[in-house]
């Protein structure tokens, strides 16, 4: 009577074993808990480098668009604007290797959303202002060197649509309504923890742009 038994067990163990090797990259957390995620970018010094960056997606940095692929990113305020850097790459190898990249015009304070690209999962998310550093303020500058090492947001972007990104997937999708007009500074200082980077001299309701 123990063979059977031993089948049995045989059997629960192998199902068990295809259930997991099916299921998608947010139910795996070893890339989870190795990705160098940093959702919100900048340096400390430097007009441009210094611009607030930051993704709109969780504090650790790891997300899933689902099925609508939207993304969207918060721009600080700026006197001089530059343009957005949008780089996507495979999450598994290194950064530089096949990379996506687009850029986006100079844009001023707000939100800016956007569709992931149709490729396959994970991918590695990073987002950089393209920094003149050939002006003549940064040759002067003996810091200027900071500027250009200004790190990047970066985050991580998994398959599927677990119930755990599905909030946050819906109130990206009630911004994509407000395209072209804005939304409640609160709203998003509030959802996103941001009380210590959006300043209270910024104006309550904050300009959506879309690029779709």
């Amino acid at each position: 009577m123990a063979f059977p038994l031993h089948r049995s067990v045989l059997a629960t163990a192998l199902f068990a074993w295809m259930i997991a090797s099916a299921l998608p990259a947010e139910a795996q957390p070893s890339l989870r808990s190795t990705f160098p995620g940093r959702r919100i970018g900048g340096a400390t010094r430097g007009e441009c480098s210094s611009r607030l960056i930051a993704h709109l997606v969780p504090a650790d940095s790891v997300y899933a668009s689902g099925e609508s692929r939207l993304l969207a990113i918060l721009q600080g305020p700026s006197l001089n604007p530059q343009p957005l850097q949008l780089s996507f790459s495979a999450a598994a190898e290194p950064a530089t290797a096949d990379a996506s990249t687009t850029l986006l015009p100079a844009s001023g304070l707000g939100l800016v959303l956007f569709r992931q690209p149709a490729t396959r999962v994970p991918l590695r998310w990073v987002s950089s202002y393209q920094c003149d550093q050939g002006s003549t303020a940064a040759n002067d500058d003996p810091l200027a060197f900071v500027s250009a090492g200004s790190p990047p947001a970066i985050s991580l972007l998994l398959a599927g649509s677990s119930s755990e990104f599905l909030s946050l997937q819906k109130l990206l999708q009630q911004i994509s309504q407000a395209c072209g007009s804005t939304v409640s500074r609160d709203l998003i200082s509030s959802r996103f923890g941001f009380s210590d980077l959006i300043k209270t001299d910024w104006p309550a309701q904050l300009p959506v742009r879309c690029v779709f």
